[in-house]
């Protein structure tokens, strides 16, 4: 399993719309065929603040319904709210926390032992345990 953060399912809905692959879409040839593509519901909620923000918010939802709809979304359990408490405190020691938004997405991609794909590998890659990789 791999989570993909919201940078790069952006990159996809803009390298989608204008019929032009790039990075994000070269990222995810490079993937094996049977590897699961999941995604925190902290990042669909990302997605979903953009849409209602855009211009025409019934075609950016109708987009992001067809890019989730071959996702796995992973929701926290009962395990989220202590790893992330772990993480927060860890990361705060360093004296440059990380955004609330982007811990919770970490937390997400640790609780299922998965990597996470990002472009912001300054502020992922300073979470403890997470493996990131950048595209």
């Amino acid at each position: 399993m791999i989570h993909l953060d919201s940078c790069l399912l952006i990159d996809l809905l803009r390298e989608s719309a204008s019929d032009r692959p790039g990075p994000a879409f070269e990222l995810l040839e490079t993937l094996d065929d049977g590897e699961i593509l999941a995604t925190s519901v902290h990042v669909v909620s990302e997605l979903r603040a953009g849409a209602e923000l855009a211009r025409q918010p019934l075609k950016e939802h109708e987009a992001l319904d067809q890019l989730l709809s071959g996702l796995l979304i992973a929701y926290p359990d009962a395990r989220f709210p202590l790893l992330y408490g772990r993480l927060l405190a860890a990361t705060g020691r360093t004296g440059r926390p990380i955004a609330t938004m982007d811990l919770l997405i970490a937390t997400a991609a640790l609780i299922d032992d998965a990597p996470l794909v990002t472009r912001n590998l300054k502020d992922f890659s300073r979470v403890p345990g997470l493996r990131v990789l950048g595209y």
